[in-house]
């Protein structure tokens, strides 16, 4: 089951609660403990994900808009490209 970012940071906000009680066991808090880094460990590789995303989103053109119109300025007159014909 894949949980979402947010619900896996809920459970780890649980957890953390949990660890923190006065009248928990320390098998309990150890147990809890373990499946805490295991879902640090999965959040950082979602965060990695993200992060690629954004990434790659950052570096795409932006489409062409009304406020983003084509560059047209790259063609010359005589049909050369950046100063090559076509």
């Amino acid at each position: 089951m894949n949980n979402t970012f947010e619900e896996n940071l809920k459970k780890l906000e649980q957890l953390t609660t949990d660890i923190k009680r006065s009248d928990i066991s320390l098998e309990d808090a150890l147990k809890d403990f373990e499946e805490g880094i295991k879902l640090a460990s999965g959040m950082e590789k979602q965060l990695d994900e993200i992060e690629g995303k954004i990434q790659i989103l950052m570096n795409e053109p932006a489409p062409m808009t009304k406020e983003n119109p084509p560059q047209f300025e790259l063609f010359n007159d005589d049909g050369e490209v950046n100063g090559t014909r076509k």
